[in-house]
């Protein structure tokens, strides 16, 4: 395969995200399994992945790596962090974005990008579980529905309860409360979304949200939090074809500047 690819793995702390680009940043082939215990692993697996659905050998392709697991991808030409990765890779698909909010299982951020779509200022949420999609995990467990079918669930509210708490322990005492006071799994879910959204707006005021506004990672999937985190911003959320793999195809893009 000629120098006209380039290849991005973005190994996180819930999942590890690869993609095969071409020069105009066209994903040609991706994959994303779980990280599990052993990054190492999942690194391997999703290039097998990639290899295959490709069709003929990446042995050759620069890569260029990303995310919390970064430094163990054997042979990376480089590693770059996940700010960077995110901006460049959400300014290659859409170059009018100006504000990312990036939502994945452990860990939130924002980043306000200027004109060129380099960051110009971030905030993580990196050590609180509450605005992460581990927080929709443990509700989804509490009301005993899939993390799938938790957003659907939230939108058929009409009057969402309230989640005070900022902790995820607490907010699951209160979501355990009102079970036991008889609130719909609707309201309550809602509420969970309206609480998540509130705690990642304050993150992004923080920074100072910009219009047009990009949401991305695994938690973008999920419809509830996109109407909520829109209605708590006062703004319309775009939101890519591939909300999971933007710092992927950010780190491919930049393996283009390792010639």
């Amino acid at each position: 395969m000629s120098r006209k690819t380039g290849i991005g793995l973005d190994v996180g702390s819930t999942t590890t995200k690869g993609v095969l680009v071409d020069a105009g940043f066209s994903v040609l082939a991706k994959s994303l399994v779980q990280t599990g215990a052993s990054a190492v692993d999942a690194i391997q697996k999703v290039l097998r992945e990639i290899e295959t659905e490709a069709g003929q050998s990446i042995e050759s392709v620069p890569v260029v790596s990303t995310g919390y697991g970064r430094k163990q991808v054997e042979g990376a030409t480089k590693s770059v962090t996940e700010i960077t990765c995110h901006a460049v890779g959400v300014h290659s698909i859409n170059p009018a974005i100006r504000f990312i909010v990036d939502v994945g299982g452990q860990d939130s951020k924002v980043i306000r990008l200027g004109s060129n779509g380099r960051p110009e200022d971030f905030e993580l949420n990196d050590k609180c579980s509450a605005g992460t999609g581990r927080f929709l995990d443990v509700m989804a467990r509490v009301l005993e529905v899939s993390i799938d079918e938790l957003g659907p669930l939230a939108l058929k509210s009409d009057n969402p309860c309230t989640i005070s708490s900022t902790c995820t322990v607490f907010a699951e005492s209160e979501v355990i409360g009102h079970i036991g006071a008889g609130m719909s799994p609707e309201d309550i879910a809602a509420g969970i979304h309206m609480s998540m959204s509130a705690k990642i707006g304050s993150l992004a005021k923080r920074v100072g949200v910009v219009e047009p506004v990009c949401v991305t990672g695994g938690v973008a999937l999920n419809p509830a939090f996109r109407k909520h985190l829109s209605d708590h911003l006062g703004v319309t959320l775009w939101m890519p074809d591939l909300p999971q793999f933007t710092g992927a195809i950010g780190a491919a893009a930049l393996s283009f500047n390792e010639d």
